[in-house]
C-alpha cells in the first residue's frame, strides 16, 4: 500500500513538473532572423511608445488609452494576417476593448464634471490660475445652485436703500454701472464681484441694504451665492474661506482704485481716497469743476501755489515743473465745498463726519 501511494504521488509530481516545463519551455535560438517583422508590427510598437508618453489628468488619460487602442488594433491585424496566431489576436483584442471601455468612462466623467460653458470659463479664468483643485470648485459651484442669472440693459441689480444684502454675486459677462444719488461712481466688469463691499460690511448675524444702485449698461449675466448658504460653506471649509477672503479683498482694492482714478480724471490731481471727507467731492452736493478752477486761480485760496521761495533759482521755461500733489489744492477745494470741516486749511488726521458709503 505504501508503494502504491508513493507511486501515485510521484506520478502527480511528474505531471505538474511537465506542465510547468511546457509553459516555461523555449526553444533554443539557432540563429537570429535576418528579416524584420511586418510594417504593422512596427507601427503598432511605435504607437504604443507614443501612448506611454502621455500626460496626466482626464484629457491625458484619454490620449493614452486612445493611442493604446490604435496600437493594439495594429497588433491584432499583424497577428491575424502575418503570424496567424489565435492567442496573439485574442489577447490584443481584449486589450483593445479594455482601452475603449476606459475611454468611454473618461468621456462620461468629463461630461459629468462639466457645469456649462459659463462655469467652465469661470474656473479657467479665476480659479485655475490660483491652482484651486477641481473638487473645491465643485463645492463652490454647487453652493451657487448651478444657475446663471441674466440682467437686461438698464435693468437694476440693486436699488439704493431698498434691496437687501442677501447674496454675493459675480459678474460673468456684460458691464454694470454703480451710482450713488444719481452720481456715477465706477463700472463693474466681467469676473468682478457685484457686491463685495456690501458683503464685507456686514457680519453673518447682521442685516442691511445696499447704499448704492447697480444698473446693467449692457445685457449681462452673473452667478449668485445665497448669503446664509455661503456662510455655512465658509465656516465648514477653511480653504474656501481663505480663498474668498483673497478674492474679495482683491476686488475691493480694484473698486477703490477706480474711485481714485475718477478723482484724478476729474480734477487733474491724484487724491488719496483714504483721506476723510473726499467723498464729498464726488457727492451730488459738490460744485462743478469750473468753480474749483476758479478757487485755485484766486490769489487768497492757496497762496503757497503762487508764491515761490526766493532762495530757489528760477526754473527754465523749457522744463516742465512736477505736478503738484494733493496737499494745498485739495485743502482749498475742501474748504470751498465744506469750510466747517477744515477750519484751519488742513485735512483732518481722523474722520470727523465721514458719510457712509
Amino acid at each position: 500500500m505504501c508503494s502504491t501511494s508513493s507511486s501515485g504521488e510521484g506520478g502527480k509530481m511528474e505531471s505538474s513538473s511537465g506542465t510547468l516545463d511546457h509553459l516555461l519551455y523555449a526553444p533554443r535560438c539557432v540563429g537570429w532572423k535576418s528579416s524584420m517583422e511586418a510594417g504593422l508590427f512596427q507601427l503598432g510598437s511605435l504607437i504604443l511608445l507614443l501612448a506611454f508618453m502621455g500626460g496626466s489628468g482626464v484629457l491625458g488619460c484619454i490620449y493614452v488609452f486612445a493611442l493604446m487602442a490604435i496600437g493594439f488594433l495594429c497588433m491584432v491585424l499583424w497577428g491575424g494576417l502575418w503570424v496567424c496566431g489565435v492567442d496573439v489576436v485574442v489577447w490584443n483584442v481584449l486589450l483593445m476593448v479594455a482601452c475603449l471601455v476606459q475611454i468611454i468612462h473618461l468621456i462620461y466623467r468629463l461630461r459629468r464634471e462639466s457645469y456649462g460653458e459659463d462655469y467652465d470659463t469661470l474656473y479657467r479664468t479665476v480659479y485655475q490660475p490660483l491652482q484651486v483643485p477641481l473638487p473645491i470648485f465643485k463645492e463652490i459651484a454647487h453652493c451657487s445652485g448651478m444657475e446663471v442669472h441674466t440682467l437686461n440693459a438698464d435693468q437694476s441689480y440693486a436699488l439704493e436703500g431698498k434691496t437687501p444684502i442677501d447674496r454675493l454675486s459675480l459678474l460673468i459677462s456684460g458691464r454694470v454701472k454703480v451710482s450713488l444719488d444719481g452720481q456715477f461712481l465706477h463700472y463693474i466688469f466681467p469676473y468682478q464681484f457685484l457686491d463685495s463691499p456690501e458683503w464685507e460690511s456686514l457680519r453673518p448675524s447682521e442685516e442691511g441694504t445696499f447704499q448704492v444702485t447697480l444698473t446693467a449698461e449692457t445685457d449681462s449675466t452673473f452667478i449668485s451665492w445665497p448669503r446664509k448658504k455661503l456662510y455655512l460653506l465658509l465656516a465648514r471649509e477653511k480653504y474656501i474661506s481663505r480663498l474668498f477672503s483673497v478674492l474679495l479683498g482683491f476686488d475691493i482694492c480694484h473698486k477703490l482704485y477706480a474711485l481714485n482714478d475718477k478723482l484724478f480724471a476729474k480734477f487733474g490731481l491724484r487724491f488719496d481716497i483714504r483721506l476723510p471727507s473726499l467723498y464729498h467731492v464726488l457727492g451730488p452736493s459738490s460744485e462743478p469743476a469750473g468753480d474749483i478752477v476758479a478757487v485755485t486761480d484766486h490769489s487768497q485760496a492757496a497762496p503757497a501755489l503762487h508764491k515761490a521761495p526766493a532762495s530757489h533759482p528760477q526754473q527754465p521755461a523749457g522744463i516742465r515743473g512736477s505736478r503738484p500733489e494733493s496737499g494745498h489744492l485739495a485743502c482749498s477745494v475742501l474748504q470751498r465745498g465744506h469750510p466747517r470741516l477744515l477750519p484751519h486749511g488742513r485735512a483732518p488726521l481722523a474722520p470727523t463726519q465721514t458719510p457712509e458709503l
